[in-house]
């Protein structure tokens, strides 16, 4: 259990610690923050793979591979129908809908958002998961991998949404909610997957399919759209090469 709270924590502290250094550096280049958001990505496939899609196989074992290909399908599918119905951030945001009903530029900024919003839950989930494992590596790696992806990825979604016309204060109440609905996973998924064993490989499949899908359906798109995917490319494989020495660190 305190293995759990320290986690949930040390997820909020990183995202909110990005927030602040974003505050700070409120006019990021489109390089330096698709370079960034490159890492993340990186980060967060390795995270995916190695800490949730690869246990969950060694947990299911070889006769019920089909529980973490439903797994993994179920989870991009999942983010897939939130993203189709859930209504645009608008009103949270505080953004006058008249004013970017025709602004593709705002509304790109708004989705982005939701996109890191939406991959909280099932990162949360992901970590909690985890805990009732007997080996906690696992676990550790995946508190780790995301923990280090919330600090530039709390950056990222600061000038953006200032650009975008939302007042401080409500931008920073938007990232405190993103943050905790992080934790909220981490419990969600500490007490889901403590349900049942048989449970345990779909859950952690399944969050590695959400996070899969994120980085498919919108980080990487993002980080190739203003023309220096070069970067973004290379700051990937660092991230990814990153949590893969991490992970055998800690192994």
């Amino acid at each position: 259990m305190t293995y759990v709270w320290i986690s949930a924590a040390g997820l909020c502290v990183a995202t909110l610690f990005g927030t602040l250094i974003g505050f700070m550096i409120k006019n990021l280049p489109h390089k330096w923050n698709d370079t960034i958001l490159g890492f993340c990505a990186g980060l967060m496939l390795a995270a995916s793979v190695l800490g949730l899609i690869l246990p969950a196989s060694e947990l299911a074992g070889k006769e019920q591979w089909w529980i973490v290909a439903i797994g993994v399908i179920g989870g991009a599918l999942f983010l897939n129908l939130l993203d189709m119905f859930i209504p645009h951030l608008h009103r949270i945001a505080g953004i006058d809908p008249e004013k970017h009903v025709n602004n593709s530029r705002i509304n790109k900024i708004l989705l982005f958002v939701m996109a890191v919003t939406l991959h909280k839950l099932p990162e949360g989930i992901a970590t909690g998961v985890g805990f009732n494992s007997e080996n906690l590596d696992g676990a550790w790696t995946v508190t780790l991998g995301i923990a280090i992806q919330n600090i530039p990825e709390g950056m990222v979604i600061i000038s953006p949404l200032l650009l975008a016309g939302v007042s401080k204060m409500r931008t920073l109440v938007i990232s405190l909610f993103i943050s905790l609905l992080e934790v909220a996973g981490v419990w969600i998924g500490y007490a889901a997957g403590g349900v049942s064993a048989i449970f345990l490989p779909t859950m952690l499949a399944f969050a590695g399919g959400a996070m899969l899908y994120v980085v498919s359906d919108e980080m990487i798109p993002e980080t190739h759209a203003h023309g220096y995917q070069k970067a973004a490319t290379y700051a990937l494989l660092i991230g990814f090469m990153a949590l893969l020495f991490l992970d055998k660190v800690f192994d």
